[in-house]
């Protein structure tokens, strides 16, 4: 299944971003909400734990959710996972690599229509994973951004730009408004050049960055803070409210407030 070799890939990109990392830096705050480094992987190893474990056993998975969603209900979101995951800095960084190349190296070789359990409505293995793999790209970029790097885009971006096109939807249900009856064009090119298309010719359309198109999507930048040439009401709309990730509605990020640091 190339979805989990494009997640290895991902959190080997990001755990590369850790290297110059160590003692005190851990505790350094992101532009997202404040989190800091410690925070984004105790996040991501956590739910990576999740997935893994409703691949592997459903019972003590729906038991691991149930846990957490009281605890979510008690104590709030963060306090809650740093409850579930103790560990911190250079150990954490440790356990995290550890299961995301075992989940890597096991899941290639899923039936990719394989279904599990999630905190929603089921899903595919390959919808599993390709959600790892965003969630790692996604918190990955306030992780850049804070330690003043550049991420070497590559290819494999197009699995979140699928997630972007796939949740046009269920970016308007979550806000509660009407879905338009169609979506606006898309023609953005990837970073290696080629060019990916989705949708019919129309009035509204975006084009320029799928790297730029999927931050919009993932709400790790706004959209007037990227090049992508937005026409239509629309698309103008749909780039405002863009939510390729469940939960509840999300405001994207203020224009300015989400840049790499220098």
């Amino acid at each position: 299944m190339e979805q989990a070799t494009d997640f290895l890939a991902e959190s080997e990109a990001l755990n590369a971003a850790f290297d110059g990392v160590s003692g005190d830096q851990w505790e350094t705050a992101t532009q997202f909400k404040g989190w800091t480094l410690n925070d984004v992987l105790v996040h991501l190893h956590f739910w990576n734990q999740m997935a893994d474990l409703s691949l592997m056993d459903e019972a003590a998975f729906q038991a691991r959710l149930a846990e957490t969603f009281a605890g979510i209900g008690k104590n709030g979101f963060r306090a809650t996972e740093n409850g579930m995951i103790t560990l911190r800095g250079d150990e954490l960084r440790a356990a995290w690599q550890d299961l995301y190349r075992d989940i890597g190296a096991r899941w290639v070789d899923l039936d990719p229509k394989q279904r599990v359990k999630w905190a929603g409505p089921d899903m595919s293995v390959r919808s599993s994973i390709t959600a790892r793999q965003m969630e790692t790209w996604a918190h990955g970029q306030e992780v850049f951004d804070v330690l003043g790097l550049r991420r070497e885009e590559q290819d494999r971006v197009k699995n979140i730009v699928v997630l972007g096109v796939n949740t046009f939807g269920w970016a308007y249900k979550v806000n509660g408004r009407d879905v338009p009856s169609v979506m606006p064009r898309l023609e953005l090119t990837a970073p290696s050049g080629a060019v990916w298309e989705f949708g019919e010719p129309g009035d509204n359309k975006i084009s320029g960055s799928a790297v730029e198109f999927a931050q919009v999507s993932a709400q790790t930048r706004n959209v007037a803070d990227t090049d992508l040439q937005v026409e239509g009401p629309v698309a103008t709309e749909w780039m405002s409210i863009a939510q390729c990730f469940a939960g509840g509605a999300e405001a994207p990020p203020a224009k300015g407030a989400r840049h790499r640091t220098t």
